[in-house]
């Protein structure tokens, strides 16, 4: 992270709770924030582009008024070009309805989520997809089991680091629920490995759907104690 006086250190950490104050990482051109939402301690991110002013919201889950402060914290005037949301259960898109209605925010998700999605979705996701944010790239990637459209996004940042949306698909500790189908979570377990641990450094920072944030040098030790429990 800089300042306008020189280097200092990042002093994100990902905690934060509901009601709670938002958590923001501020990167050269690119503002994270974090906020907790509803009464499953969804996390909420926006991300804004510290060159145009554009912004992206990453699953609108609950308490759309904290959504919508949220949204004014990185834009005074409640700019919101996207909505993505990570996947189609009830408690990340409880709020969406709301937001597009107050924002006009297109929306994006997994396309085999879409339709169980109750809201309309502007644009259909696929893994290797790329959504821009400002002039940012952000990369979707598949991450089928927890849900059969399930995405995460990846902002390469550089020398800012690789930074990872990972929805309910990755967590400190574990994938995603699968509901003890074995053939989900060997799906899931899969596309992780193959598709984020085997492609992206032990720096990478984990920015999960719930509580508090990892990175994949954390976890990658457990991915063979993971496999061996079935969870």
């Amino acid at each position: 992270m800089t300042s306008a006086d020189g280097p200092r250190p990042d002093t994100y950490t990902g905690e934060t709770a509901p009601g709670g104050p938002t958590a923001l990482r501020v990167l050269p051109s690119l503002m994270i924030r974090k906020a907790s939402v509803g009464p499953m301690d969804n996390s909420a991110y926006l991300l804004t582009c510290r060159v145009s002013g554009a912004q992206l919201l990453v699953d609108a889950a609950a308490d759309a008024p904290r959504l919508e402060r949220l949204v004014r914290e990185g834009s005074s005037t409640s700019r919101l070009d996207t909505i993505v949301t990570t996947h189609s259960h009830h408690d990340h898109v409880g709020a969406l309805a709301a937001l597009v209605r107050a924002t006009g925010a297109r929306t994006a998700a997994g396309a085999a989520d879409a339709p169980d999605i109750a809201v309309l979705t502007d644009v259909l996701l696929r893994d290797g997809d790329v959504l821009r944010v400002g002039v940012h790239d952000l990369e979707v990637i598949g991450l089928r089991g927890h849900t059969p459209g399930s995405i995460a996004l990846l902002y390469r940042g550089g020398e800012d680091g690789d930074h990872l949306f990972t929805g309910d698909s990755l967590f400190p500790g574990g994938v995603g629920a699968t509901q003890g189908d074995a053939e989900r979570f060997s799906r899931l377990l899969d596309d992780v490995t193959a598709r984020i641990f085997d492609r992206l450094g032990d720096s990478t920072w984990v920015y999960p759907g719930h509580g508090p944030d990892t990175t994949l040098g954390a976890e990658r030790p457990q991915l063979a104690a993971w496999r061996e429990r079935g969870w």
